[in-house]
């Protein structure tokens, strides 16, 4: 049975460009000494005003200049702890020195660019991705964002369910899922008032309930089929069923045995399960690939954000019968596979390895679950669960007694933590009102602690506003 669902709700707040006082700050990862936003930040931010587009405006106001390791810098002397990762991009930390050194061969080789011309630095990406990947992902295809990685996987489900019978074309993905922002990404999305603009939606894009045991309450597989029956769509007609790993707007997982029962689904009905990683892989999870904590093989791979911890670079890999479907020059991307960013993804890829950063995630964000529970047991009425493992979490801020988005109080305690030096990205998710925390994987657990200490003072101070509980 799925509970009640809220529409998704514009945020009527941001971040305005006043600058505050702020109690100074000065411990080893966060340093504020002036107001915030800094005053002389304002004519950038006025420009950003006048020259890009509103939606670029949603975040934060911290102008930043440089970024190490788990910290983000501005030109003024203010440094913050950041768990954001940029946006789950920095899982080996901001700036290391081994991507950079990459990145620096790279460019005085003296090639930046490529297109399908082939360079050696691509195709030992490749094979290290399909090294790195269970038996039975075969190929890669290079991108440059998450959002044309799944584009790639629908036309290529599509392409062989029309092969397998013309009317084999039904996509599966899952309500509150979030999977891009482009034509075909967003129709498979979640997000109704996200696809408006669209218009005229393909009917053979639909969405079932997604298994978070919070607000649907239903984790059974059985509510999978029945979602289908309810549509009345005949499972032959689907092509493929795409997942989030976990879901990204609240850090949300399905229950294990949900996920093997849809894989054997899949295999009865000759469909693809397509698993997206864009947000999951390289670790953030505390594992390599987050669908190995489901003990699955999917059919198709998503890989995005952390693939090269800096550098714009995606990739789709999949079974070889999958990928191998369009011909030379027929499936290709101006800058996927650029040199300089594939340069970047190796090295990325040893430091995530070799300094041991995925077996952190596990261990340090263990301690983070812990204190985001302890948190959670303290203010029962605001906080209506905490979701994640390893190192991305969701807190899911509700209105006092029950389960409506809180996306005011959301907004304020990040608001808060941004004056005291902690950084996160604007509230995400169901309602606008979860709060996502994404550290880098190097983080020590000194700064975890510290972190949860900020957090903590933040959510206090923003309940002392009468606005953060209203009902309206």
């Amino acid at each position: 049975m799925r509970t009640a669902r809220a529409e998704t709700v514009n945020m009527s707040k941001v971040f305005d460009h006043v600058p505050q006082e702020c109690e100074p700050v000065e411990t080893r990862y966060r340093r504020i000494h002036t107001r915030l936003p800094v005053p002389e930040s304002i004519p950038i931010l006025d420009r950003v005003e006048r020259y890009e587009t509103r939606s670029m405006l949603g975040q934060p106001p911290v102008v930043w200049d440089r970024a190490e390791g788990c910290q983000v810098f501005d030109r003024w002397g203010n440094a913050w702890l950041d768990w954001s990762s940029g946006v789950l991009v920095a899982n080996a930390g901001h700036s290391h020195p081994r991507i950079r050194a990459a990145v620096r061969e790279e460019l005085e080789r003296g090639l930046l660019f490529s297109y399908c011309f082939i360079t050696d630095v691509r195709t030992r990406l490749a094979e290290r991705l399909i090294e790195l990947t269970p038996p039975g992902l075969d190929r890669v295809f290079f991108l440059t964002t998450g959002s044309e990685t799944t584009e790639n996987a629908i036309k290529l489900a599509r392409t062989r369910g029309r092969n397998i019978r013309p009317e084999k074309l039904v996509v599966v993905s899952f309500e509150g899922a979030f999977h891009g922002r482009t034509m075909g990404a967003q129709q498979a999305g979640g997000d109704d008032a996200a696809k408006e603009w669209i218009g005229n939606l393909d009917p053979d894009f639909v969405q079932v309930p997604f298994p978070d045991g919070f607000r649907t309450v239903e984790t059974s597989f059985g509510s999978f089929e029945a979602a289908l029956e309810d549509m009345e769509v005949v499972p032959d007609r689907v092509c493929a069923v795409l997942m989030e790993t976990y879901q990204g707007g609240g850090a949300s997982f399905a229950p294990t045995e949900y996920v093997q029962e849809l894989q054997r689904w899949c295999r009865v009905h000759d469909a693809l399960l397509m698993m997206d990683e864009v947000q999951a892989g390289f670790g953030r999870t505390g594992r390599l690939f987050g669908f190995e904590h489901y003990g699955i093989v999917p059919d198709v791979v998503c890989l995005g954000k952390a693939i090269s911890g800096s550098l714009p670079l995606s990739a789709v890999v999949g079974r070889e019968d999958v990928m191998n479907q369009y011909g030379p020059g027929l499936m290709t991307s101006t800058h996927g596979g650029n040199p300089v960013a594939c340069a970047a993804a190796l090295a990325n890829l040893d430091v995530l390895e070799g300094e041991g950063l995925v077996t952190n995630a596990a261990r340090v964000g263990h301690c983070l679950r812990e204190g985001l529970d302890a948190l959670a047991r303290d203010l029962p009425d605001v906080i209506g669960a905490v979701h994640g493992r390893g190192l991305v979490y969701g807190i899911h801020v509700v209105r006092p007694g029950g389960d409506a988005p809180n996306p005011v109080l959301a907004f304020e305690v990040v608001r808060e933590s941004f004056y005291a030096g902690l950084l996160m990205f604007a509230p995400v998710g169901f309602g606008g009102a979860t709060i996502k925390i994404a550290p880098s994987l190097s983080i020590p657990l000194d700064a975890i602690e510290e972190g949860l200490d900020v957090l903590t003072g933040a959510f206090r101070r923003a309940l002392t506003r009468p606005d953060t509980q209203s009902p309206d």
